[in-house]
Order: C-alpha cells, then sequence, then structure tokens
C-alpha cells in the first residue's frame, strides 16, 4: 500500500475520528487544584498526596466490541485500564464498575471476562453499579493507582531531540471476535504480563524516558498524535520500522489495538537500556520515529 493511502486510511479511522470530541468537552471541565498534578491528556489523571500520587483514569468499552463479544468486552475494561495506569509508571490498586445490561445471558459473559482479567492482572472490582434490564449493553470501569512522584511518566512531557519508541508484545493474534484487537495477554501467565507492565515502572524510576502512553483503540499513529498533541511536538515517523506479526498487514496493524503496547519518547543515550527493558520482558521494542 502506498503512503498516501495509508494516510488517508489512519484519517478515515473510526478509532482515531471518535476522539475528536474529546476536545469540546474537556473546555467544560478545566478546574484548577493545587493538589491537580496533571488531569485531561494523560492517561490518568495525577493527584498530589504526600510523597505519592494517585493516579484515577476510566475507560468505556466501545459499543462494536460489546456486540461482537461481551465475554472479551469484560475482559478488556480491565486490561486497558490497568495499563493506563501502568503507562504511568504506576502500581493499579484497584477498580469499580458500571454495567448496564440487557439480558442475564450477557450480565453472565461480560462479568466471567472481568473475572478473568482480574485473575490475570491481580487488581481486583471493589464495587460498582449494576442497570438491569436496560436496552443496551454497556461496560465501563474506573480504576484507582498510585506512584512515587519521582517516577511518574507522563505523556505532556516528549522534548525535542528525543528519540521515538514502540514496545509491543507479538506473542499473539488477532482475537477471532474482533479483527481490531492483537490478543496476547491470554496466551500468556499472569507472571508474564505483571513483568512487562513492570517494565514502565522500571524505566520511570530509571527516569529513562521522558513522555509514555499506552497504545489505545486510536491504534499506533492515533496514540502517537495524542502524546505529541499534550506535548506540544511533532515527530517523523518510520513505517519501516514499526515492529509487527509478519501476518498482519502494516495499513491493518496500525489500527490495531495491542493490548501490551506502549509509545515512549527518550534521549538517545538512554535507548539502548530503554529496549533492553522491554526485550527481557519477551517484548519487542525498536526506535520507529524521532
Amino acid at each position: 500500500m502506498e503512503l498516501s493511502e495509508i494516510i488517508s486510511e489512519i484519517r478515515s479511522f473510526e478509532g482515531v475520528r471518535r476522539k475528536r470530541v474529546i476536545s469540546s468537552l474537556v473546555r467544560r471541565f478545566l478546574f484548577q487544584n493545587s493538589r491537580i498534578v496533571a488531569s485531561f491528556g494523560e492517561d490518568a489523571a495525577v493527584i498530589d498526596y504526600g510523597d505519592e500520587v494517585l493516579l484515577l483514569a476510566a475507560d468505556g468499552i466501545w459499543d462494536r466490541l460489546m456486540r461482537a463479544d461481551p465475554e472479551w468486552a469484560g475482559y478488556c475494561a480491565v486490561l486497558v485500564n490497568v495499563h493506563d495506569i501502568a503507562a504511568m509508571g504506576g502500581e493499579p490498586l484497584a477498580m469499580v464498575d458500571v454495567l448496564s445490561i440487557s439480558s442475564a445471558e450477557n450480565c453472565v459473559k461480560v462479568s466471567r471476562g472481568i473475572q478473568k482479567a482480574v485473575e490475570k492482572f491481580g487488581v481486583p472490582v471493589v464495587g460498582g453499579h449494576v442497570h438491569p434490564n436496560t436496552d443496551y449493553d454497556a461496560l465501563d470501569i474506573a480504576i484507582l493507582g498510585r506512584a512515587k512522584k519521582n517516577s511518574l511518566i507522563l505523556s505532556s512531557t516528549a522534548e525535542e531531540g528525543d528519540l521515538l519508541i514502540y514496545a509491543v508484545d507479538l506473542h499473539g493474534r488477532i482475537h477471532p471476535s474482533f479483527p481490531l484487537n492483537w490478543d496476547s495477554t491470554t496466551l500468556r501467565s499472569s507472571e508474564e504480563v505483571k513483568k512487562q507492565m513492570e517494565c514502565m515502572r522500571v524505566l520511570g524510576e530509571r527516569r529513562l524516558v521522558t513522555a509514555g502512553k499506552d497504545v489505545s483503540n486510536s491504534g499506533l499513529l492515533g496514540t502517537i498524535g495524542m502524546l505529541l498533541e499534550v506535548s506540544i511536538k511533532g515527530a517523523v515517523v518510520n513505517l519501516e520500522s514499526i515492529p509487527k506479526p509478519e501476518e498482519v498487514p502494516l495499513s491493518h496493524w496500525l489500527k490495531v489495538y495491542p493490548g501490551m503496547g506502549f509509545i515512549l519518547t527518550a534521549r538517545e543515550e538512554n535507548t539502548e537500556e530503554v529496549l533492553k527493558i522491554f526485550q527481557r520482558a519477551g517484548m519487542r521494542a525498536e526506535v520507529i520515529g524521532f
């Protein structure tokens, strides 16, 4: 596929376009408080809490995914929230959920997916709310985490001269129920996925990266765009350097939610060590731009 065709396809991708409404909403909720360290544009809000910071985030599941596979939707709801905390160098502590459900059958499927992910990642659901007998199925989860102040990784702090790094677990498959999802975590043990997420905490504590973000359902380029937007920077991405499964076309891979995937910026002198940390956890990591 020609570069111009890839650009056109990404620009028209629903996973990117559906993010546009965010800017108009953010303007309504700007609120200044000395305890709020960071908020909109980050994977989680950052709240000052003594020697640490609290991380607070929420994610809702795309209705397309819920219709395609309620159990996988339940699993992914936990997956995306846990990764929002991990991406900031934090430790996920607990979650609450809001479930709107149209049938007992779908309630069982969604809750089974949530349970599997809770067991996989070791982060409990400790409360929430249920709307039974609705005309639709929807799932939203909020998560609380914590991080050391000096090891926090933000999306908004990329610097001029940084290199762009993509780390992803390629030991996986396109999920059979939803072609826009790459599934690696169900094929890994709980210990393996925790080790992979731990990479971000190590990078934060050692101050090896200047910014970072987990790759969302806007895809790799969409996520890079969001990081650059809040950092007020630009970047050049080398598409040929992007790690990907051999069997997946690049044009499709760029739109896929990779599950275990992080985009980071780092100074050139730290890049080699960043790559090694991910590689030791069984992930592919490459410099893909600047």
